[in-house]
C-alpha cells in the first residue's frame, strides 16, 4: 500500500491518478470532498497532521508515503516522519525544492524545507527527496487577468526560469514510489528549457489565438500584491526568490525526467495547449 497526501495540489493529485490507475492507493486528506482521484481501488482517509489517530489510521499497513506539506510554521514533516517511523514505513518520497541545494538560496521557505529535509532524515525512515523547480501551473494566476483583459502582471519578465509541468514531477515520484534503489537520494527536477514571463505570455497567445500584453510590475506593486495574500517572512522569500531568478540562477536544466520516467519533460507550450481552457475568455 502507498499512501499519498497533498492529493489536492498540482502533484499530489497527479501522482494519487498515476497510482490508482496501477493498483491501491490511499489518500490522506482533510477535506475528503475535494479529492478528485476515485475508483474501486482508491480509499480515502480523512485527517490533518496535527491529528495523530488520523495519521496512524492512514499508515497502517503502508509500505510507501508520498510527503507534501506546505505550512511555513507547522512542524508537519517531523509529525508525519515520526508517525511514519512508528508504524514501520518503508519508505518516504518528500516534495521539496531545487532551491535545497543551492547555497545562495536562503530565504525564508528555502530554510524551512532545508529543515524539513533535515527532520525526515532523523527520523530513521527511509527517504528520496523530489526537489522540482517552479510549476509551470503557477502561471494559472495570470488567468483572471488574461481573461479580462489580455494582459498579464508579473515581476521581472525577462528572468529566465526551467520550470517544469507538475505531471512530470509526478511521474518522477511514481518512478521513486514503485521502483528501487532510490533510498537516500535527491533528485532536482526541471522542464526542458528555460523560459521567461514574457516568452510565456507570447506562447499562451499562440495557444490561445489572441493578443496578449506583458506588463512588468515594479518591485513596490509586486511586494504590494503579495503582502495582500501572504504573511511578511513568505511575501519576502517570494521577492527573495524572483531575485534570484532575475540573477540567471534558476536557468539550469537537468534530465531527470528522461532518466527516471523514459519520456521528456514537457515543455511550457504544451503544458499551457492541455490547459488553455482556464486562460480562454468566457
Amino acid at each position: 500500500m502507498i499512501l499519498v497526501t497533498g492529493a489536492t495540489g498540482a502533484v499530489g493529485r497527479e501522482v494519487a491518478a498515476l497510482l490508482a490507475a496501477a493498483g491501491p492507493v490511499r489518500i490522506l486528506a482533510r477535506s475528503p470532498e475535494r479529492v478528485t482521484v476515485r475508483g474501486d481501488g482508491v480509499e480515502v482517509v480523512e485527517g490533518a497532521y496535527g491529528d495523530r489517530p488520523a495519521l496512524d489510521r492512514a499508515l497502517r499497513g503502508v509500505n510507501s508515503l508520498f510527503l507534501v506539506t506546505n505550512s511555513p510554521t507547522e512542524p508537519d514533516d517531523e509529525r508525519v516522519a515520526g508517525a511514519a517511523s512508528a508504524a514501520g514505513v518503508r519508505h518516504l518520497v518528500k516534495l521539496s525544492m531545487m532551491a535545497v541545494e543551492e547555497p545562495g538560496a536562503d530565504d525564508f521557505i528555502t530554510r524551512r524545507q532545508r529543515e524539513n529535509e533535515e527532520a525526515i532524515r532523523e527520523s530513521g525512515v527511509a527517504w528520496t527527496f523530489v526537489r522540482p523547480r517552479t510549476f509551470m501551473s503557477n502561471t494559472l494566476s495570470w488567468a483572471p487577468g488574461i481573461r479580462s483583459a489580455g494582459v498579464v502582471r508579473a515581476l521581472y519578465g525577462d528572468a529566465p526560469v526551467a520550470c517544469v509541468d507538475p505531471r512530470d514531477v509526478a511521474a518522477v515520484a511514481v518512478a521513486v514510489l514503485t521502483g528501487t534503489g532510490h533510498e537516500s537520494r535527491a533528485y532536482a527536477v526541471s522542464g526542458p528549457e528555460a523560459i521567461t514571463a514574457r516568452e510565456q505570455t507570447a506562447q499562451l497567445s499562440r495557444v490561445l489565438g489572441r493578443p496578449l500584453r506583458f506588463e512588468e510590475l515594479g518591485l513596490d506593486a509586486a511586494r504590494a500584491a503579495l503582502l495582500a495574500k501572504y504573511p511578511r517572512p513568505v511575501a519576502d522569500a517570494f521577492l527573495e526568490s524572483a531575485e534570484r531568478q532575475r540573477a540567471g540562477a534558476k536557468a539550469a536544466v537537468v534530465p531527470t525526467v528522461q532518466e527516471l520516467t523514459g519520456h521528456r519533460a514537457r515543455s511550457y507550450r504544451t503544458w499551457s495547449a492541455d490547459h488553455a481552457d482556464a486562460f480562454a475568455a468566457g
